[in-house]
């Protein structure tokens, strides 16, 4: 008997090994067949049914966040296998040991520990169906709150740096400008971890029923505790588009809208689109079009009245649709693209300027499309168009999409010629609005950092710091606790200087120009040195910084007190 149970034993062990090699193959499999998998998913793209149109409809919510698609790993499989993008780690080496698991980063191992920042998110009402949240400060964050608001009033940049160091790593506004301050000097990687750990220690702080997906979920811009979540959210997205990764920056675009669409504190109306079709959600661009032209009229903003045809152009150009739903797209394309030359004329020439294409003799000498179209629009619409032809010319340089829009702009011109009475009222609507933009759009703009936008911003903004960390906060700011009061330098300074300000506030532009013509470079000269001494303190602080960790049931040492 204890024979045959020795040998039945052993015939259980192989049993299990072969069991484990086999799970080994599986997970295996798993990691080749993830691209595949990914593709399926994302050629259904959720899409459920098919209206009139042709145009396929999605019956979740317009702004619904899907977690999958918030995490740029995903997307980069699709692009480069997951072989390229996860290397030969297996998947419990990947694991992370004391992190909490978030969804809108993935935590390192280098990260210091998190622990409570003294931040917490509370629910402050619900209104048909609609829960409206806030970000609370306690006296803790307070403190460091004032003490960083009063190193950055005291003009000096390298005080951040001991703030983070001592006080408190995750104190979200400054790793929101130091990363601005690495993203100066293009480390964009840095600048990216910086980001990402700000977003990782408000997700930690968020209230339990507050959710990401649903859409239901609403931030008061006013309240300067909700502001960080809103800029760093909008700060990684634009590090994730530049990184190659559209989907995901899309994904957190939808995202910052659903928490104030109807005020869109950051105005990402503005880059929606463009994240759209770099993605290629056309059928999303157009869907969004649809349902919110009729109460927030997209048709006025340049942006949407030219992605909009575009985004059908697209559509029409994709064989496994029907041959009835190609002629749809092909005629709503036409239409669209005819009522945006019409009503935003002065974006055509821009536009083929920066793509490198010379306009045939007709359209290049009618009046239409001249100069004068661009010289007579108000400053408002000029840099809303600005704005649209520098971000997005690159997607207009496709030969089809070129030779597409040749033949509207030349349909566009019979009807002028004919003298349309679209045209005149067009250019009627164009004198009355678009005469002064809203704080929403300047703020944008400031973000964006797009240069030709920045130039024609008015002297009402150019004239006050631009704080990058809390750039032109609202007039009617809901204040929780006292701060100090900002001092105001009213100068002529451009608004590049004054971003240069609000990163290194000891650099002054003005008194340097008023020395004699020796010393012209000393302006660029104190920003290098500024810039420069400020990265070598927080290189020697990234390097050299060290927090304890908690005492460990394994460790009998360990018994003294961790806070």
């Amino acid at each position: 008997q204890p024979a045959l149970s020795n040998k039945s034993r052993k015939k259980k062990k192989k049993r299990k090994t072969k069991k484990s090699s086999a799970e080994e193959t599986l997970e295996d499999n798993d990691l080749e067949n993830i691209d595949n998998l990914l593709e399926k998913i994302e050629g259904t793209n959720g899409l459920s049914q098919e209206t009139q149109s042709g145009i396929i409809a999605d019956s979740r919510p317009l702004l619904y966040v899907e977690h999958r698609n918030l995490n740029p790993e995903n997307e980069l499989k699709r692009y480069f296998g997951a072989r390229a993008v996860l290397g030969d780690q297996r998947p419990r080496q990947r694991q992370r040991q004391n992190v909490r698991g978030t969804w809108l980063t993935t935590p390192d191992n280098s990260w210091p520990r998190y622990t409570s920042t003294g931040i917490t998110m509370q629910l402050l009402e619900t209104r048909r169906g609609v829960q409206y949240f806030t970000f609370e400060h306690h006296r803790k964050y307070q403190q460091v709150q004032l003490l960083f608001l009063k190193n950055i009033e005291s003009m000096d940049p390298n005080s951040v740096v001991p703030l983070l160091q001592a006080l408190e790593p995750y104190h979200v506004d400054s790793l929101l400008l130091l990363s601005d301050a690495y993203r100066m000097q293009e480390d964009q990687e840095m600048a990216r971890e910086l980001v990402e750990q700000a977003l990782y220690s408000l997700e930690c702080s968020f209230h339990p029923l507050f959710s990401l997906t649903s859409g239901t979920c609403r931030l008061d811009y006013r309240r300067p505790e909700n502001r960080s979540f809103f800029l760093a959210l909008f700060k990684h997205m634009m590090l994730l588009e530049k990184r190659g990764c559209p989907r995901t920056a899309l994904e957190f675009c939808k995202l910052i809208l659903s928490l104030d669409p109807e005020n869109d504190p950051l105005c990402v109306l503005l880059l929606i689109d463009f994240l759209a079709l770099r993605a290629r959600e056309y059928t999303f661009l157009t869907r969004m079009f649809q349902e919110w032209e009729s109460h927030r009229n997209l048709s006025q903003l340049p942006n949407f009245a030219f992605s909009v045809p575009l985004a059908y152009f697209f559509l029409s150009q994709q064989e496994e649709r029907s041959e009835l739903e190609l002629s749809q797209a092909r005629e709503k394309a036409a239409q669209l693209i005819q009522l945006a030359l019409i009503m935003f004329p002065s974006v055509l020439m821009p536009l083929l300027d920066h793509c490198s294409v010379q306009p045939d003799a007709r359209v290049a000498s009618h009046s239409f499309f001249g100069l004068s179209a661009q010289i007579s629009q108000p400053p408002a619409l000029n840099q809303l168009t600005s704005l649209y032809v520098v971000r997005t010319h690159s997607l207009w340089k496709d030969p089809a999409v070129m030779a597409w829009l040749e033949t509207n702009v030349n349909e566009v011109l019979h009807m002028v010629d004919a003298q349309d009475p679209l045209v005149e009222d067009s250019e009627h609507k164009r004198k009355i609005r678009y005469q002064s933009a809203p704080r929403n759009i300047y703020r944008h703009i400031v973000l964006s950092e797009i240069k030709e936008a920045m130039a024609a911003l008015p002297p009402e903004v150019t004239s006050q710091p631009v704080m990058g960390f809390d750039p032109l906060p609202p007039l009617d700011s809901i204040i929780s606790y006292t701060r100090p009061e900002r001092t105001n330098h009213p100068s002529n300074e451009s608004t590049l200087s004054l971003f240069f300000r609000s990163l290194l506030p000891n650099f002054n532009l003005q008194g340097d120009m008023r020395h004699d013509g020796d010393e012209e470079a000393g302006a660029g000269h104190d920003l290098n040195q500024g810039v420069n001494s400020l990265m070598a303190a927080m290189r020697d602080m990234l390097a050299n910084i060290q927090f304890l960790e908690p005492p460990r049931d394994d460790n009998p040492e360990g018994d003294g007190e961790w806070d």
